[in-house]
């Protein structure tokens, strides 16, 4: 089966997400009914569907990291949705077209910096078009108010309901113990793999984990720093899992298989972290090598810090200027990516505004749904190209069909806010595919609008999104100035720099180590704690960056052809930096150890960065420089 065939029938697995089911049914489908029991229905529609694309961005993690996951977008489609207002009522098409095609362009460049920036380009683009088309007879802000206000109440019940199955009985904490302690159970996961087929991809669970608990914890508050004792002391649970990340990091390197007497120390942290009980007495590995006395420490060191409460607080996680923000936007990543948007974006625009004055639509207006269906289909984070366009597809027709069988039997409008609130409760379990996503939403969208005042549109909502389907196919493969996959090139560029300058950290700290650190090689405990805490941000940034490289690689792998080879090659390249990556971990485990780098440390560091260098000759992609010399 091709790669792009294969990435459109895959789903993803795991538990029902109850909770967010529960908050799906109680958001768009009450704040419809409340409109309609106060006959505001069209400001209710417009709350709904604010509601609704929350609601898609809801996907598990902690209250803190769902704030801003949810938050952000909301304001960028509050944003989009008051410049299509007042671009559809005081603009002729052709400049409502090239608006909207500026707001794509926008929209697309900042989707390139991450994914909360990429959910916010979305609900940027859709609510722009659906405020320049959507016939809704209040005022602009009117409309941003019941915009701001059905998200709001989305966060609010986020942050208010408590989640099923809640930990330790604190009810602060839904998503940020369970991501500390996987993190542990990850390295001893990865301790079990050692010497094993499966090191590699342990190595990789543990990187996501990392990531997951670094996001959890790292959420807006009201404070810059962790405010209460429970918060400081899962931030130093936090950061006393990093130490047994490195090394465990370093044994899977060295490929020595390691007794299970070595995992059993960090399952027994995850417990603890779980339960918010003490750890009791850690068994201690045996310390016949750097990395085994490393692990060994870092158990010592985790213990003290989950008997006392203290420790660490910091997450080890690099800032972004807007130095580095403003780069990534108008980099050839961003550049690409906006170009890309903008263009399918306007391309809809002009066809659906050119079949509406044609009245191609009736007596009705709905020309939205045309740019709207586009943007879902050209943002290539959300998938491949065509795997988006045939599930798009697909879903569309199924539940328009699914629609127009309810629409003839159910009672209005209580039957159709029945409807908004059971489709609300499923979109959590329909993100798992995007044919069933966009079922779900085609159901929910219908029944909103119908209540709106519309009528049945179910044929012609199926006609806009075949052709939504064929303008982004025509255009997402028309040839664009530049070097084609720059977003994947973009992405490993990073990747390069980020582990370039963890290498010549280590490197540095090696050649210049200072008279506490000879003093603590000489008593094997840590050479510098502040060495070490920079050494961990910058360990963390190379493998999150490592990550990101290799989702944008497989999306772009599972193009058309024509797409694909683009990027030929640069799994290659990020293979060998998170080789070099691992080396460089088991080079700093030996550094703490002994306080200097061996010459085999030294040779092999040199080999793989030669490899590196054949790597980017085969491939032409451009790594930045590495600041130190072996």
């Amino acid at each position: 089966m091709p790669p792009w065939l294969a990435h459109a029938l895959r789903a993803q697995r795991g538990p029902v997400p109850w909770s967010a089911v529960v908050r799906g049914a109680l958001a768009a489908g009450p704040l419809l009914l409340a409109a309609v029991l106060v006959q505001r229905t069209s400001l209710g529609v417009v709350a709904a569907i604010a509601a609704m694309l929350a609601g898609i961005n809801d996907r598990p993690g902690s209250r803190r990291a769902s704030v801003r996951r949810l938050g952000v977008p909301a304001l960028a489609g509050a944003g989009g949705l008051l410049v299509g207002t007042y671009a559809g009522a005081h603009a002729d098409p052709v400049v409502l077209t090239l608006v909207l095609t500026c707001v794509g362009l926008v929209a697309g460049g900042i989707s390139a910096v991450g994914p909360v920036a990429s959910g916010a380009g979305t609900q940027l683009l859709v609510a722009s078009a659906i405020g320049a088309g959507m016939p809704v007879p209040e005022a602009g802000w009117e409309r941003v108010l019941a915009f701001l206000a059905g998200a709001g109440w989305l966060v609010l019940l986020r942050l208010v309901l408590p989640t099923p199955g809640a930990i330790a009985g604190d009810f602060r904490f839904d998503g940020e113990r369970e991501a500390v302690a996987a993190v542990y159970d990850a390295v001893a996961e990865l301790l079990d793999a050692v010497g094993g087929a499966d090191a590699l991809a342990r190595r990789a669970a543990l990187t996501a984990a990392l990531d997951h608990a670094q996001d959890a914890l790292a959420g807006p508050r009201l404070r810059r720093y962790a405010s209460s004792g429970a918060e400081r002391r899962l931030h130093a649970q936090y950061a006393a899992a990093l130490p047994l990340a490195e090394a465990a990091t370093a044994l899977a390197w060295a490929g020595e298989a390691v007794g299970g007497r070595a995992s059993e120390g960090p399952r027994r942290l995850a417990g603890a972290v779980r339960e918010n009980t003490p750890t009791g007495p850690l068994p201690a590995p045996h310390r016949s090598g750097p990395a085994l006395r490393a692990l060994d420490d870092a158990l010592l060191r985790a213990a003290e810090a989950f008997d006392q409460g203290e420790g660490s607080r910091e997450l080890h996680r690099r800032r972004r200027s807007w130095r580095r923000v403003v780069r990534l936007v108008f980099g050839a990543g961003g550049r690409e990516y906006g170009l890309r948007v903008g263009l399918c974006f306007g391309a809809a625009v002009a066809v659906a505004q050119a079949l509406h004055h044609a009245r191609w639509y009736g007596q009705h207006e709905h020309w939205y749904w045309l740019p709207a269906t586009a943007v879902f289909l050209v943002k290539p984070d959300l998938g491949p190209l065509v795997s988006r366009v045939l599930c798009r597809a697909a879903g569309t027709v199924l539940g328009a069909l699914v629609f127009a069988g309810f629409a003839a039997v159910l009672p209005r409008p209580e039957g159709l806010i029945v409807l908004v609130a059971v489709s609300g409760a499923l979109i959590p379990v329909s993100t798992r595919h995007f044919a069933a996503q966009t079922a779900v939403v085609t159901v929910l969208v219908l029944a909103l609008v119908m209540v709106g005042g519309e009528p049945q549109a179910s044929v012609s909502r199926i006609g806009e999104t075949l052709l939504a389907c064929a303008i982004v196919l025509v255009v997402g493969h028309v040839p664009m100035p530049g070097q084609r996959g720059g977003g994947v090139r973009a992405r490993v560029a990073a990747a390069g720099s980020a582990a370039y300058a963890y290498l010549g950290h280590v490197l540095e700290e090696s050649r210049a180590p200072s008279e506490s650190h000879r003093a603590a090689s000489d008593s094997h405990r840590a050479p510098s704690e502040s060495h070490r805490a920079a050494r961990w941000t910058l360990r963390r940034e190379a493998y999150r960056t490592l990550a990101e490289a290799r989702t944008a690689i497989a999306l772009a792998a599972a193009e058309l052809p024509p797409l694909a080879r683009h990027s030929e090659g640069a799994d290659d390249v990020v293979v060998s930096l998170e080789r070099l990556v691992d080396a460089t971990t088991a080079c700093a485990v030996h550094l703490d150890d002994s306080g200097h780098l061996s010459a085999g440390d030294r040779e092999q560091i040199t080999e793989l960065l030669g490899e590196l260098e054949k790597d980017q000759a085969r491939t032409r992609l451009r790594l930045p420089e590495l600041p130190l010399a072996v």
